[in-house]
């Protein structure tokens, strides 16, 4: 085989002509747990969402978090590809990683902290500036540059007391701008925190209220044209009459959605392989402290998957089930570091079988709701070790 070093390879082509069997000879990360990520139905999220919006709206894409544990740099290259206006990280380091892979539009920073101005300056990224205090010193810092007009985002909290500035100080903010040339404000934005919630929806009116007071300010101070944005991926479906300049899409992309009868495309699918399969006969145990107790003989699949993967050990004991030869089986035992035990007691498994811990028949959703969790913490807590396939038809 001809020798490769730091390239991408490109294998295209139908799936029904088994280029993985190709793709497993170039890989450099060889463990069999994989999480499949479809770029198909990502864009077909987006495109839902985008059908929500009116003409001249703009879409900020948030990949933050290794791209929701998808892959940062894979999603941004298709979102940027299919017209995404704006791409949003959590910490500068995130910025440059995509910079650095060829990503070109505007990148804001929602997290800047101080000792990475440098990597802010160096790679063209925007930051979120939510306090006095960030905004001194990142004026300080570009003043020493010698730079004017540093494109940045304005944060307002208006009730969700996160990051932001209080409304009652917008004039003073709005005065210290002014008076400083070496920054302009290219958006104001606020976080809602309940738009997914019904129960909710009197105080996300409330916070749009706040918002909008807080951006009148801002229109009647500058000239130029400043992009209003509020909205998440929940509020774009639940209040698209707030949708102003922009929008913020974040789990929507992987196929989550607030309505109850909308069914997106699910985006990300995480499976291992059976290891090995062991007869295991009444009154033994599975797995570590000996909590996997068998009343009658049974049947045990070991499975190349376990918690530093990012199967959660909340798991254990049958709560977890996955997916298998077009069979359910309940995880026996304590899920450990590196492997799961399942029952396929009845079923026709063979070592070496494909194993859907989610995707098409385990949805995300359903997995969170076991775990009493969100889907974001399913998706970010895919290890790195997890190897992504990436596929585009």
């Amino acid at each position: 085989m001809l020798s490769f070093r730091n390239e991408a390879i490109l294998l295209k082509g139908s799936r029904k002509f088994e280029f993985e069997k190709i793709s497993h000879r170039l890989e450099l990360i060889a463990h069999e747990t994989v999480l499949e990520v479809n770029l198909n139905a990502l864009i077909e999220n987006l495109n839902y969402f985008r059908s929500k919006l009116s003409e001249g709206t703009k879409i900020m894409c948030m990949v933050k978090a290794f791209g929701y544990g998808s892959g940062s740099v894979e999603i941004a290259k298709a979102l940027q590809h299919h017209r995404a206006n704006y791409l949003a990280v959590a910490v500068a380091d995130e910025g440059a990683e995509l910079r650095q892979s060829g990503i070109h539009i505007p990148i804001v920073v929602m997290n800047p902290e101080k000792s990475t101005f440098d990597v802010l300056f160096e790679n063209n990224l925007e930051p979120e500036i939510y306090s006095f205090n960030l905004l001194k010193a990142f004026v300080n810092a570009i003043s020493k540059l010698g730079l004017t007009d540093y494109p940045i985002h304005v944060k307002i909290d208006a009730g969700m007391h996160r990051l932001g500035f209080e409304p009652e100080d917008v004039g003073k903010l709005i005065q210290f701008l002014k008076q400083h040339n070496q920054v302009k404000v290219k958006s104001i934005f606020t976080h809602l925190a309940g738009a997914d919630d019904e129960q909710l929806d009197d105080f996300t009116h409330q916070q749009m209220k706040v918002f909008t007071f807080c951006t009148q300010q801002f229109t009647k101070a500058f000239p130029h044209p400043i992009i209003r944005h509020i909205l998440n991926s929940a509020g774009i479906e639940r209040f698209p009459e707030y949708q102003l300049d922009m929008v913020r899409l974040g789990i929507g992309h992987y196929g989550i959605s607030a309505l109850p009868d909308v069914h997106l495309q699910q985006v990300c699918a995480l499976k291992t392989i059976v290891l090995q399969l062991k007869k295991v006969k009444s009154g033994e145990t599975v797995g570590y402290s000996r909590n996997g107790k068998v009343e009658t003989d049974k049947l045990i699949a070991i499975l190349s998957i376990g918690y530093a993967d990012g199967y959660d050990r909340k798991l254990s004991n049958g709560i977890g089930e996955v997916y298998v030869q077009g069979q359910y089986a309940p995880v026996i035992g304590n899920i450990s570091m590196d492997l799961t035990a399942v029952d396929v007691t009845g079923l026709d498994v063979s070592e070496g079988d494909i194993v859907e811990i989610f995707g098409e028949n385990i949805s995300i959703s359903a997995l969170a709701k076991k775990l009493d969790t969100i889907p974001y913490e399913i998706l970010t807590s895919v290890s790195r070790r997890v190897k992504r396939v990436y596929f585009q038809e």
